[in-house]
Parts: structure tokens; C-alpha cells; sequence
């Protein structure tokens, strides 16, 4: 049989062919069937076009589709003349920059399996993963993240070779375990001029069923788990994002969420490779403002932390202006918020609210989208945690469309998704092509698609506990789906039971407590307890201006959370947040928690989401004073 006739019926979307019935294999996009094949047809065909840039001393530097290539090439093979045999793990701990996903795909093309390690991971962390992934190869960033190694080394037997990326530091330092990534390129010459095929012949090699990368859990339920990831699922994950997410050739994107997570994954190196849009690396997660105002993206993709943020500095640049620039600002958000109610409840924008929104966007909004460098942005995007219902739509609001969407690791990354034509504030959206979703007795969300995970590497125990004997991933969480559109109530392990017996999924409290430009985040706490109580985290930035507007004596960050101003400002929020709910869900008391948490804080994932479990059990002084 041909390729031509293993190729089933196709469908084309913005000039690419894929699957026309995406419930039936093999999965194709514009005629591979394997994340690699679809990369080298890529770089052959844009050759000079720009595929990413980077910043390299203040000045933005562009690199092709024929660096990618030439630089993937030469990892890969320089890793094949090391021993790496298809199959076997390389591991990836760096912060995002083109030479993460050279490797990515250099590994991956000559059938290696490609393993991110978050940056902020310790060094016990660290030779959790290489052990637990059997790594043969390790590459990290610069001088840094090489110490971690070293600390290590005795308890990673595993490891051949490291490879590090950056110079800096370590001119004079020798270690025979340790080289630099121009060594490496220094042996993928030699292997090339030996035989100049030997990288095409690998790729032509790769099968839809073969493990293309892992990816590892947060660790929020017990120790973190790799999911298998094969080169089907990643085709069928970049079908389901250009049917949803689409982007072309002549977007700009900016990556700065870890590459380790499955959604930057997808969308800074999957889908970027099948629909040939040009991917900007922010220099750094602080600096990301800076760069997004530099490169103007088509559209942009963030956690709600930082979403919740860009909201924040808006608040605070609107306090902070003349009287008439407050009162027109409120104006405009006004008319905006006309605007987006009657979207919203599906009836026509009035004239008068559609003159009013046209004239303040002319005069105002703008203006505010070129500061925040939303100018040219045709869709932003919102996963990996709930945000606020409220949050959306102030931001649509002034002329910004954040679409809500929703996956998981074990799916290879998007289940729903909201996107321009079908939008309902409040969802997750409609189910990707190609799946479909299930609602168990209890409420649990379950999920069935080609982007489902092939399981936990050397955990088929787990594997069997997540995915059902009928092939439904569980995922977790509780939901419900009304008119096609998915939404999220909660998660089930988070299900508050009250003593009176009540049951309820604080997530949305949460959120809505978390729409106050002075909450960061905030957990309820209340399983087996008579009432509701919370934990806050305010927002640093916004409350340290209201309490310096208001002469409110503090020097760090604890003496800010003790001031008694600052307890009434949150005690006014919660108060307001209350009215919103029964009266089993509102919260008779709160804490403030006075220490500034990083992802290298265990109450904290990489990309910023609370681990409930961490947080109650780190912080039960706190809980129990609140029920005495």
C-alpha cells in the first residue's frame, strides 16, 4: 500500500489537509503522520523564512527554518554518535530559548524521547525525574542549573553525558562527564560528513506510536508521573488547535510560559511547526511585558496569573491618573461592559452603546491596547487553571478577546476551548474535533480523543487508576456540558463536604475573590467544618500603592499583611464577594498569607497554580485559628 492510499479522506483549513473524520486513524497533517516528518517537510519548504527570534544583547536576532533544521540535526546526531539509541530519554532543564526546542526536535527526529525539567526544580527534583525517566542524556542551561547536576551526580547513575547550552562561568572548567553544546555540534559534523543521510533516514524511521515526548505531572497528588506523549497524539493535538486556535503564517507569537508544560509546547513548538508561525522568546518571565509591548503578537497565550497581573498594573496606571483621565477611563470601560453584556446574552449591541464604545475606543482603548502591546492581537488565550468570569470580560471590555480553554497533560493538551466564532464567558468551550466528553455518576468530566496519553512511563498501575477499561481519560474534575459548551465546576478531590453536610466546589468563590485587583489567590477551606474560611494571598504590587496613598506604615511584605488597613481592604472584598452567594457558601472568616510564594515554593506549580494540599497542611496555624 501507498502512502497516498494509507492517507484517509482529507479536510483543508488556511491552505493545510488533515483528517476529514478526525473519530478515525491514522491522523495526517498536510501528509505526515509524525510531529518530525511535518518538522524536516517544514524547514525544507520555508528555508529562509523566519521561524523564531531571540534577543541577544537588547537587539532581536531572527533565525530560520534552515537553522532549526541544520541545528536539530546536529544535536541529534551528535547525540546518536554518544549512544543514544531510539527510545531512551533525554532530559531538557532550561529556562524557553531556541536551543530547547533544537533539542526537542533534534532528540525526537533520530527517535530519542524528549523530557522537560522545570527550571525551578531542585536538585532532589531533579534526580527524581532523570531516575524515574531513565535519562541518558542530560542538557542544562548555563553555570546554574549545572551545579544542580553536580550535587547530584552519584545518585543519577543512569546519565552518560551532560550537555550545557551557555559558557558563562565555566571557560576554565573540565569535567569528563560534562561538555558544551559546541561539542556536540562539533560531533554531529563528524557524524554528518560520515553519512550525510543518516538524520532523513532516522526521521523516515518515526512511527505514530512511538513515545515523541514526556511530560511530567505537577506532583499535586503524590510524586510528579511522565506522561507518554506519542507522535499520533501530538497530530492530533496540532489538528484539534489549527481547527480551534488557528494561527498563520504571518502571526507572531511570544513564548515564555515553560516549554516543559504541555501548552507551551503545543503552541510554541507543535502548532507553530504545522501552520509556520514565527515564535519571539521573551528574554525572561520577568521581562515578558517589556517584550510583548517590543513584538506586538497576533496572539498570545498566558496562565491567568498573568492575565490577573496585566489587569492589575491597568488598575493601578488608572488610579494613578488626572481625575478626568479616571473618569474617562471608567467611562470607557463602561460602555465597553454595555458592549459585552448584550454579546454575552446574545441580542444586538443598542446603537447608542455601539456609539459610545466606538468613540471611547477611538479616544482611549486603543491607545491602552498599543502600551500593553495588544495592538495587533487578534486573540488571547487563557489555560492551565480557572480565571474569573469577570476578568474575561473586562478585558473584552476594552477591546482585549481572552478565550478560556481547557486541557491537561494526559491530553496531550486542549479538551475545549472557546475561540472567535463560538464564545461563552463563563466555559471552557466546545469539545476539540475529533473528542468527546462523558459525565461520570459523580460528576467527573471524562474524556475520549486521538490526543489522550499512551500512560505514565513505567507506571501502568497509575495509568490504570486514570484512564477507564473502556478508554476514557478521568480527568479530575467535576463539570457539566449544556448546549455543546463544557463548563468547570471544580475538582473532585477539592469538593468541600460541609458537617451540615452541603457539598461545594469553592472554584468559584475563588475566582471571585480573585477578581479584586488586591487578591492574587485565595483557597476555601471547609471540608468537615461547621462554615467556610480562606486563605489570601493579596496582590503585592496593589496593595503596597494603597497603603503608601494611605500613609499606611510597613518595610516588607509581612508588616504589609499585619496592617490593619490592609485586613479591612481584604475584609471589604470578601464582604462584597459574599453577597454574590447562599449563605452556606460565604466565608465567615479569612488570613492573610505574609510570605511572597515563587514556583520554587512547594504551594506552588511552575505555572502558578496553588497546591491546595500544600497550602493547607503548610499553613494549619492559620486554619485553626480561624475555627478557634
Amino acid at each position: 500500500m501507498t502512502i497516498a492510499e494509507k492517507i484517509p479522506p482529507q479536510q483543508t483549513l488556511l491552505g493545510h489537509s488533515f483528517n476529514a473524520d478526525l473519530t478515525k486513524g491514522p491522523y495526517y497533517f498536510d501528509g505526515c503522520d509524525t510531529l518530525v516528518k511535518l518538522f524536516r517537510q517544514r524547514c525544507l519548504e520555508l528555508g529562509d523564512k523566519v521561524a523564531q527570534r531571540e534577543k541577544d544583547y537588547g537587539i532581536w536576532l531572527s533565525y530560520t527554518w534552515t537553522d532549526f533544521y541544520e541545528h536539530a540535526r546536529l544535536i541529534g546526531l551528535g547525540l546518536v554518535s554518544l549512544g543514544l539509541k531510539r527510545g531512551e530519554v533525554v532530559s531538557i532543564l532550561s529556562e524557553d530559548n531556541k536551543q530547547w526546542i533544537y533539542t526537542d526536535l533534534g532528540v525526537q527526529s533520530v527517535g530519542g524521547i524528549a523530557s522537560g525539567v522545570y527550571t525551578t526544580d531542585s536538585a532532589a527534583q531533579l534526580k527524581y525525574l532523570v531516575n524515574d525517566s531513565d535519562s541518558r542524556f542530560l542538557f542544562v542551561e548555563n553555570d546554574e542549573q549545572l551545579d544542580k547536576f553536580l550535587s547530584v551526580r552519584h545518585e543519577m547513575p543512569g546519565l552518560a553525558k551532560v550537555i550545557v547550552y551557555d559558557r558563562d562561568g565555566l571557560h576554565d572548567f573540565a569535567d569528563d562527564q560534562v561538555i558544551f553544546l559546541d561539542d556536540l555540534y562539533a560531533l554531529g559534523r563528524a557524524a554528518l560528513k560520515e553519512n550525510p543521510n543518516r538524520f532523513d533516514e532516522e526521521i523516515a524511521k518515526s512511527t505514530p506510536e512511538e513515545v515523541a515526548i514526556l511530560v511530567y505531572t505537577s506532583g499535586t497528588t503524590g510524586p510528579p508521573k511522565g506522561a507518554m506523549i506519542t507522535h499520533r497524539n501530538v497530530i492530533a493535538s496540532v489538528i484539534g488547535a489549527a481547527l480551534t486556535l488557528p494561527v498563520g503564517p504571518d502571526d507572531e507569537q511570544v513564548c515564555f510560559l515553560p516549554l516543559c508544560h504541555i501548552l507551551e509546547r503545543l503552541l510554541t513548538v507543535f502548532l507553530p511547526i504545522g501552520m509556520k508561525s514565527t515564535v519571539n522568546f521573551a528574554e525572561s518571565p520577568e521581562t515578558v511585558f517589556d517584550n510583548v509591548r517590543e513584538v506586538s503578537p497576533h496572539v498570545f497565550t498566558a496562565v491567568p496569573r498573568v492575565w490577573e497581573k496585566i489587569y492589575s498594573r491597568v488598575t493601578i496606571m488608572a488610579s494613578e491618573a488626572t481625575p478626568l483621565g479616571r473618569w474617562a477611563f471608567a467611562q470607557a470601560v463602561k460602555a465597553g461592559m454595555k458592549r459585552v453584556r448584550a454579546l454575552d446574552e446574545g441580542r444586538p449591541v443598542p446603537l447608542g452603546t455601539r456609539l459610545s464604545y466606538g468613540f471611547w475606543d477611538f479616544v482611549l482603548l486603543r491607545n491602552l491596547r498599543r502600551m500593553l502591546g495588544f495592538d495587533r492581537l487578534r486573540r488571547g488565550t487563557s489555560g492551565a487553571a480557572p480565571i474569573s468570569p469577570d476578568l474575561l470580560r473586562w478585558f473584552k471590555a476594552v477591546g482585549i478577546v481572552v478565550l478560556e480553554g481547557y486541557g491537561m497533560t494526559e491530553s496531550s493538551g486542549v479538551i475545549s476551548v472557546n475561540n472567535l466564532e463560538r464564545d461563552r464567558t463563563g466555559t471552557v468551550g466546545p469539545i476539540v474535533p475529533g473528542g468527546e466528553v462523558r459525565i461520570a455518576a459523580d460528576g467527573e468530566i471524562q474524556y475520549r480523543g486521538p490526543n489522550v496519553f499512551h500512560g505514565y512511563w513505567n507506571k501502568p498501575d497509575k495509568t490504570a487508576e486514570t484512564v477507564t477499561e473502556d478508554g476514557w481519560l478521568k480527568t479530575g474534575d467535576v463539570g457539566r456540558v449544556e448546549d455543546g459548551f463544557l463548563t468547570i465546576t471544580g475538582r473532585v478531590k477539592d469538593i468541600i463536604i460541609t458537617a451540615g453536610g452541603k457539598n461545594i466546589t469553592p472554584a468559584e468563590i475563588e475566582n471571585r475573590l480573585k477578581f479584586s485587583p488586591y487578591i492574587s489567590d485565595a483557597v476555601v477551606i471547609g471540608d468537615k467544618r461547621k462554615f467556610l474560611t480562606c486563605l489570601v494571598m493579596i496582590d503585592q504590587e496593589n496593595v503596597e500603592k494603597f497603603a503608601q496613598d494611605r500613609k499606611v506604615p510597613f518595610n516588607d511584605f509581612r508588616s504589609l499583611c499585619a496592617a490593619q488597613e490592609v485586613r479591612d481592604l481584604i475584609a471589604g472584598v470578601v464582604e462584597e464577594t459574599n453577597r454574590e452567594f447562599a449563605r452556606v457558601e460565604q466565608i465567615k472568616d479569612f488570613r492573610l498569607i505574609d510570605v511572597l510564594l515563587t514556583a520554587e515554593d512547594d504551594e506552588l506549580t511552575a505555572t502558578m497554580k496553588l497546591k491546595r494540599s500544600f497550602v493547607e497542611k503548610k499553613h494549619k496555624r492559620l486554619i485553626d485559628e480561624m475555627y478557634g
